[in-house]
């Protein structure tokens, strides 16, 4: 039996990972496993143990060990402690020698997409063997390629062997928030195609469904709840689901960032939440980006300087 499947072992941790309930997953009594889903179940529980920031930890639990699956996640413990460099190398080397182990798979995907080797990382992902977790990151990829129709054919592939799974459930819905409307001409008739409204609203249910339900709710579904609240253009709604967020984790750098949007979005001030990302973390995502686009409007301003002669 596949141990993720709904009968498996591992279905439910495996669900509280993906839907940002990490402490559940640490939690999780793991003690009537058998031999065989022993090494699986640990790698979860290292893995949430590196989403709550407890890299340090998990470089010291895992250092020495010869096993393939947790040398790559010592190698992701010391990228997030800023390793990179050490990080690389190390998954470098195991995708070499251990190119067919799904978590060298996923888990070296993440440091070299971190790193910026999308096209390693792709490399690495695409020689999965019916993994969701790879499809997932595979996904996610695309979607920062700015390959939506890359992500859409991964994720319609995967619906085919997994129609029921969280995961693609997640997936669908990430590459739904990405889709745009399209006009499309015939002949003098203008007839608007895409759906960007009505994937907008299916994201919604799926993670408002996880984010308000006891059982699911994480900060992570909260935070994106709000992100389809603001595609559908319902700040208060997304302000709420924000609020909510931070309660369960003031300091979460996703939700502090999105607040941030809202803000702009709404014409208030936003300097408090970017000061705060900046010190919670400042090499977060969207500071980068917005770093980037500076610097790209103030070279782009630079053509149209005033030029006074002497």
């Amino acid at each position: 039996m596949d141990p993720y499947s709904t009968e498996g072992e591992l279905i439910n941790i495996h669900n509280h990972f993906h839907q940002g309930q990490y402490q559940e997953v640490i939690d999780f009594d793991t003690s009537s496993f058998s031999p065989d889903n022993a090494l699986p179940a640990r790698i979860l529980v290292l893995r949430a143990r590196l989403a709550l920031g407890q890299a340090e930890d998990v470089l010291d639990d895992v250092k020495g060990d010869s096993q393939p699956e947790l040398q790559a996640l010592g190698a992701l413990a010391e990228f997030n402690l800023g390793k990179a460099d050490s990080a690389v190398e190390t998954i470098e080397k195991l995708a070499s020698s251990a190119a067919d182990n799904t978590t060298v798979q996923v888990i070296g995907g993440t440091v070299l997409q971190a790193a910026g080797k999308s096209e390693e990382a792709l490399a690495l992902l695409t020689q999965h063997q019916g993994s969701l977790d790879a499809v997932s990151l595979i996904v996610q990829i695309h979607l920062q390629q700015n390959r939506t129709d890359l992500a859409l054919k991964e994720v319609s592939a995967a619906r085919r062997w997994a129609q029921d799974s969280l995961l693609v459930n997640l997936a669908e819905s990430w590459v739904g928030l990405r889709v745009v409307s399209v006009l499309h001409v015939w002949g003098s008739t203008f007839t608007e195609k895409m759906q960007g409204g009505e994937k907008y609203q299916q994201a919604f249910y799926v993670f408002e469904e996880l984010a308000q339900a006891p059982s699911t709710s994480s900060v992570r579904s909260l935070v994106s709840q709000a992100v389809c609240e603001l595609h559908l253009g319902r700040t208060e709604e997304a302000q709420a689901a924000l609020e909510q967020a931070l309660e369960k984790d003031a300091n979460n750098a996703d939700a502090i960032a999105n607040l941030l949007v809202l803000n702009v979005i709404s014409g208030n001030q936003s300097d408090e939440f970017a000061q705060k990302l900046r010190g919670i973390k400042p090499n977060h995502q969207f500071l980068a980006d917005l770093e980037e686009k500076s610097a790209l409007f103030d070279k782009a301003a630079t053509k149209y300087s005033p030029k006074v002669s002497a």
